[in-house]
C-alpha cells in the first residue's frame, strides 16, 4: 500500500486545482473516497482509493497511464494478437503494461485510448456511463435524409437492437456521402453493419472524437499521452 496524502495535495499534486480551490470542495462536501464523506485533513491511498469530484472520479494516481492513439487501417485493437498482426498497445508501446479501452475494427481506423486505468476503461466502455464516440463514415450511394434518420430512430441487427445519438450527412456526391455518427454503444463492427440495415456499405470508417477528447492533428500511427485535465474531462463526461 502506497504512504497516504492528504486530499487536498492529491488534487494539487495531480495538477487539477489548486489546493485552496480543492479544500473548498472538501469543505462543501463534493469530494468523496470510495463512496464516504470526506473532511479536510483526511488522507488517501491514491492507488487503491478512488477519490471523487461532483460524482465524478479524479485521476490522482500518478501509476495510471492514458495514451491517445489514431489507429491506422490494418492495425488489430488488441494487447496481442495470435495471427501476429500489429497491435495498438505494440504501437504505443509504453514502458507499462497497457491495453485498448474498447475498440476498432481492423478496417477501421481513428482514435482509440490504451490505457492501464481500469476505472476509466469501464467509464468509457460501458453504455451506462454514456461517454459517446463521433464517427465519420464514407458510404457508397447516396442516402436519403430519412435513412440516415433511421440510424437514430434504432435498427435491428442479428445481436440486438442498435442506435445512434445522432446522425448527419456532412458532404455527398452522386456515388459517395460522407456521414457523422455519434454512438453510445461500441458493438462489434456497429456502425458498419447498421449502414449494411439500411442498404449501404461503408467504403471508409473514422472514430474522430472519444467524449471531449478529439486530436485532429494527430496523424495515422501517431500517438500522445493524455494530460491529466483531459483524462478529467473525460471521466466527467461520464453519466454518474
Amino acid at each position: 500500500m502506497a504512504e497516504k496524502v492528504r486530499i487536498q495535495k492529491a488534487i494539487a499534486n495531480a495538477g487539477l486545482m489548486s489546493r485552496r480551490r480543492a479544500e473548498e470542495a472538501i469543505e462543501q462536501g463534493r469530494v468523496l473516497i470510495d463512496g464516504r464523506p470526506t473532511r479536510l485533513g483526511d488522507r488517501l491511498d491514491v492507488e487503491s482509493e478512488l477519490l471523487t469530484l461532483d460524482g465524478a472520479p479524479l485521476p490522482v494516481n500518478p501509476e495510471l497511464r492514458t495514451f491517445l492513439l489514431n489507429k491506422p487501417v490494418g492495425v488489430v485493437s488488441t494487447a496481442q494478437d495470435p495471427q501476429g498482426r500489429p497491435t495498438v498497445v505494440e504501437i504505443v508501446a509504453a514502458d507499462v503494461r497497457l491495453y485498448p479501452i474498447g475498440r476498432l475494427d481492423i478496417d477501421s481506423e481513428g482514435l482509440i485510448l490504451v490505457s492501464n486505468d481500469g476505472e476509466l476503461t469501464n467509464r468509457v466502455t460501458h453504455p451506462r456511463y454514456g461517454v459517446t464516440k463521433k464517427y465519420v463514415a464514407l458510404v457508397g450511394g447516396k442516402p436519403s435524409r430519412q435513412q440516415i434518420g433511421t440510424l437514430v430512430g434504432g435498427i435491428a441487427l442479428d445481436d440486438g437492437p442498435a442506435a445512434a445519438v445522432s446522425a448527419r450527412i456532412l458532404d455527398s456526391s452522386p456515388t459517395e456521402t460522407l456521414v457523422e455518427v455519434v454512438m453510445v454503444e461500441g458493438r462489434n463492427r456497429e456502425v458498419r453493419r447498421m449502414f449494411g440495415a439500411i442498404g449501404f456499405a461503408v467504403v471508409r470508417l473514422a472514430r474522430t472524437a472519444i467524449g471531449p477528447i478529439s486530436d485532429p492533428k494527430l496523424k495515422p500511427g501517431e500517438f500522445r499521452l493524455l494530460e491529466t485535465s483531459e483524462v478529467a474531462g473525460l471521466l466527467a463526461s461520464s453519466a454518474t
